[in-house]
């Protein structure tokens, strides 16, 4: 039998045969043995009571796993294709150095998501630690994307290099959409950040301007998957005012790095 999210948001029960996913039990697994059995998987598969695994789907291309519990550090890293969506928190270092495939999180995500992450996309639901998108590059034809749904702790985007980081602000209240230090050291790539940012301090090498229409329109894709998967009116979402941060153009750091 086979645990799924019906589309009233409950959970319940079908057969296997029904839903052709390989369901395997984490709740007694190590890593080791819970990413031998999905490589081992027919491509898709349903990982029930997941409780702090580490490294699951690790460098994987074809899979496509739904977990239910929370997985433990560096979920989908070195991904390379494969999908993973998450109905519960993840911790830290979600798609570390990821390549490729997508990452949707039902809840919050801990410290470093995206670390390093050069392509692919990341959908947080709700919140994101301490140095989300920390050293996110661009590579070649492809562009890494993270979408927070709600806010980010400090130093959100430190030393980007490339890529796009979204953040909704959803549920902020008066907290500020971001927290201390963002885009320390960024030298390349996109920083989007919705609602009032008056009370965040940028570093000097940055530049934050006020979002205009045609830089909406380059996120505006994103955030409509975002409102898809998660079931929120994008255009909602839109209609708000955003703070777009490139890097200065006398960055010093991009004389350190190849950035394409």
């Amino acid at each position: 039998m086979c645990l799924f999210k019906a589309e009233n948001g409950q959970m319940a029960i079908q057969s296997c045969a029904e839903c052709a996913h390989d369901t395997i039990d984490a709740a007694e697994l190590d890593f080791r043995e819970l990413n031998r059995r999905l490589r081992e998987s027919r491509g898709q598969s349903r990982i029930l009571n997941c409780c702090g695994q580490r490294f699951i789907a690790s460098g994987m291309s074809k899979q496509s796993v739904t977990i239910e519990g929370v997985p433990g550090n560096a979920l989908g890293s070195y991904l390379n294709g494969a999908s993973l969506t998450v109905h519960a928190n993840a911790q830290d270092a979600v798609g570390d150095t990821m390549n490729e495939g997508r990452i949707v999180i039902h809840g919050s995500v801990g410290d470093a998501a995206g670390y390093a992450m050069r392509g692919g996309a990341i959908y947080v639901r709700d919140n994101a630690g301490y140095r989300a998108g920390i050293h996110m590059k661009a590579y070649e034809e492809k562009i890494p994307v993270l979408v927070i749904g709600g806010t980010a702790g400090s130093f959100l985007g430190e030393y980007q290099a490339g890529g796009l980081i979204i953040v909704l602000g959803r549920g902020a209240g008066s907290r500020p959409v971001a927290g201390n230090f963002p885009c320390t050291g960024m030298h390349g790539g996109k920083l989007f950040l919705r609602g009032d940012c008056s009370r965040i301090l940028f570093p000097d090498q940055v530049t934050a301007r006020k979002a205009l229409k045609q830089d909406l329109d380059e996120i505006r894709n994103q955030v409509m998957e975002y409102g898809n998967l998660f079931g929120v009116d994008p255009e909602e979402l839109l209609d708000a005012p955003f703070t777009v941060v490139t890097p200065d153009n006398k960055n010093p750091y991009q004389q350190m790095y190849v950035v394409n």
